[in-house]
């Protein structure tokens, strides 16, 4: 399986529950551990970042993409970023079941953005289930904030900090809290 047989397979959110999976996952997760490790092991100017950013997700980004590191993923290669991103420290992306981020984007320090949950059947535990996560144009997510799998942030969303996102966003509101719950629209 390659990895943009993966990828599709991911979308469809089938579990992650076979031995050819778990090969591409371990292959995968080995191959983004060195370069995070070489993304945040030292000083890099940014375009030497976009580069490392770059062969991470297996892909030219933008010229406009910002990352403070250091970043962490233990995937790399199913992250869609449009344009104007700015990522700033410490950030965890576990994006095997998918993260696509919108143009003019603003990520805080210490988001968490996971794309799999475990089985609830304890006999099954170590099975790993995919869900895609969108973020729409122009979204600002505040620092130490937790998006959760399958959910969808609409165009000019505010997630509040310290926010755990386990519902979708809708357009132009601001969410909030444990669990994020809307605070207000954005007007």
């Amino acid at each position: 399986m390659t990895i943009e047989e993966f990828k599709e397979y991911a979308k469809i959110g089938k579990p992650f529950d076979t031995e050819e999976l778990f090969e591409i996952l371990n292959k995968q997760n080995d191959e983004a551990r060195k370069i995070t490790c070489e993304l945040n092991g030292r000083y890099h100017p940014m375009e030497e970042i976009r580069e490392l950013m770059s062969k991470l997700l297996g892909y030219k980004v933008s010229d406009t993409l910002r990352v403070f590191p250091p970043f962490y993923t233990d995937f790399g290669r199913n992250i869609e970023l449009g344009e104007n991103v700015f990522i700033n420290a410490c950030c965890q992306f576990q994006d095997q079941g998918g993260i696509k981020i919108g143009d003019n984007c603003l990520i805080g320090h210490n988001v968490v953005i996971a794309t799999l949950n475990h089985d609830m059947n304890p006999k099954r535990r170590w099975v790993c289930i995919p869900k895609r996560i969108e973020i729409g144009n122009n979204v600002w997510i505040g620092s130490n904030s937790t998006v959760l799998a399958g959910v969808k942030i609409g165009d000019n969303a505010v997630i509040a900090a310290g926010s755990v996102v386990t519902k979708d966003v809708e357009a132009d509101t601001v969410v909030g809290g444990i669990p994020a719950r809307f605070i207000k629209m954005i007007e």
